[in-house]
């Protein structure tokens, strides 16, 4: 009964501590430090740079994009028809 009674709280402890014990051994660091990397040395807080590179980037994709779909479009143009049964 004893040792039932002491495997239980045994694992009931190791259960308990073992997301303590993951979090310090990772890497990551604290969540205090995040936020102080992410507001020091960019224009906002996600990070990522300025508005003006946002705004290349959304056009540079929205090309990629226009472009993709423009060859989507001239592919499904000039595909040979489906064969008749």
């Amino acid at each position: 009964m004893k040792r039932t009674i002491l495997t239980a709280l045994s694992m009931g402890a190791l259960l308990a501590l073992a997301p303590l014990a993951a979090r310090a051994q990772s890497d990551a660091p604290a969540q205090s430090e995040q936020v102080a990397q992410a507001t020091t040395g960019t224009a906002h807080a996600g990070g990522g740079g300025s508005h003006r590179r946002h705004l290349r980037h959304s056009a540079n994709s929205h090309k990629e994009r226009a472009r993709a779909g423009a060859e989507h479009m001239r592919q499904m143009r000039t595909a040979p028809a489906a064969p008749k049964y």
